[in-house]
């Protein structure tokens, strides 16, 4: 497959993250005119601008904002000479636009009554699920989309392979596995969100033991626990989960959108013939 319209549709349907190119701007000979595509995901490219070290530079560009979680577009301008490699003496500006990028990437420790309730929520939610229990048979028959089912022996493992800036959620059945988990994470200290299920007094045990191994006073204040919204009241699994979901959204959401777009204006990417032009 190679036409980027349909390779779009199939990795949106997959939920792959990608970045589409678009020549938006050309003066002079160039390999493909305005308007021509290209699709950059992780691992494939569809269709092609042009070939030759252009191309080759814009997928080093895609694939370093698919890296970097890139949300805002990027304009780049290039001059087709031998700086580049290439020699048909022109000028193209490209557009680097993220599709169907995850705003976040949430590991949930613990496939209890308050789990099953809690990830079927965040699966709706534009983020990618990592599910991990050492009980395989506490997991629902139907896993949803989006949600990868870890069984680990040994939970506190899968902490090293987390994306750095993950949201993570600790509620496991056991106690002293809560701790380890929670020390795993704070030790990493690369989270964007840690969350622990419990009470007021769990947190005084856990930060008591937690210092006791050398934790400090800003490394624990950075647990939520008890996390939740405190508005969301209730003691029901779905009660809980929907509260926690809660929280998650206002922190992810807290800066989205914010992020001024690093693209400058088309007109400062032209060479001065054309900046004129489009500036008039």
């Amino acid at each position: 497959m190679n036409n980027w319209i349909s390779a779009l549709a199939n990795l949106q349907t997959q939920g792959e993250p990608c970045v589409l190119v678009t020549i938006i701007e050309e003066l002079g000979s160039t390999p493909r005119n305005s308007g021509s595509k290209m699709v950059v995901s992780a691992a494939h490219t569809f269709d092609t601008i042009g070939g030759g070290h252009l191309e080759y530079k814009a997928m080093q560009i895609a694939r370093d904002m698919l890296v970097r979680g890139q949300h805002n577009t990027h304009l780049e301008r290039f001059s087709l000479g031998a700086s580049l490699g290439q020699c048909c003496g022109g000028v193209t500006v490209l557009l680097f636009e993220p599709m169907g990028q995850v705003q976040a990437q949430i590991a949930v420790f613990g496939a209890g009554h308050v789990g099953r309730a809690l990830v079927p929520l965040l699966a709706s939610l534009p983020c990618r699920v990592r599910w991990i229990d050492s009980r395989e048979q506490e997991f629902p028959e139907h896993i949803p989309q989006g949600v990868r089912k870890i069984v680990s022996e040994e939970p506190v493992d899968e902490i090293a392979d987390l994306p750095v800036g993950s949201y993570c959620i600790v509620m496991t059945h056991n106690h002293q596995l809560d701790l380890e988990l929670t020390a795993a994470l704070l030790k990493r200290n690369d989270f964007a969100y840690f969350g622990l299920i419990g009470s007021q007094t769990k947190r005084v045990k856990f930060e008591h033991r937690l210092r006791e191994r050398g934790f400090e006073a800003t490394q624990l204040q950075r647990m939520r626990c008890p996390m939740g919204l405190t508005e969301v009241k209730g003691k029901l699994p779905v009660e809980i989960a929907i509260s926690i979901a809660g929280e998650i959204i206002a922190t992810y959401n807290a800066n989205f959108g914010q992020h001024t777009a690093s693209a400058e204006p088309i007109a400062k990417l032209l060479p001065v013939s054309r900046r004129s032009q489009a500036i008039n």
